[in-house]
């Protein structure tokens, strides 16, 4: 019988060591597979202002019993109620649990609360478990015109908008 953790807690982002952990997750990942830009490092430098201050959130996934961080999402404002799921990280010791899966669901409801009616992201086509979540919450590849936003992340070669 394979082994099968409790699920983790889901909550906003609350104390500078949440901040800490969401930039760790990220920053590894994306420098392990692709070069970490400018825009990421203000990002996750600084999610506080860059991202709660205007009006999005990050999620971050706590194992129940230690409370620690093992995965994160961030969900990024713009105008017209339209939001942008981001900077997605799962530890790799804690992937294939649903941890991923848990967290675009909350990220999900979270837009809705904030009053979106518009969600999108950039992925790459290197990150085939994380399309295939995506395609299973709902989202639909669309092309760069379709992106609500301009001058978007270069290695970002599939988008996607929740139908």
């Amino acid at each position: 019988m394979p082994y099968i953790s409790a699920p983790t807690v889901v909550s906003s982002i609350a104390s500078q060591s949440d901040a800490d952990a969401f930039r760790t997750l990220n920053e590894e990942w994306i420098s392990r597979l692709f070069t970490l830009e400018e825009q990421d490092r203000a990002v996750l430098g600084d999610p506080f202002g860059r991202i709660v201050g205007p009006g999005g959130d990050v999620l971050l996934a706590h194992e129940p019993d230690s409370g620690t961080v093992v995965g994160c999402v961030a969900l990024l404002a713009y105008p017209d109620a339209v939001f942008e799921l981001a900077k997605m990280a799962v530890t790799p010791d804690a992937q294939g649990r649903g941890i991923g899966r848990q967290l675009i669901a909350a990220a999900i409801d979270r837009a809705r609360a904030l009053g979106g009616a518009r969600l999108f992201l950039g992925t790459n086509s290197k990150l085939a478990p994380a399309i295939h979540l995506y395609e299973n919450a709902g989202f639909a590849r669309i092309t760069r015109d379709r992106l609500p936003v301009a001058d978007y992340f270069a290695r970002a070669d599939i988008l996607m908008e929740l139908k």
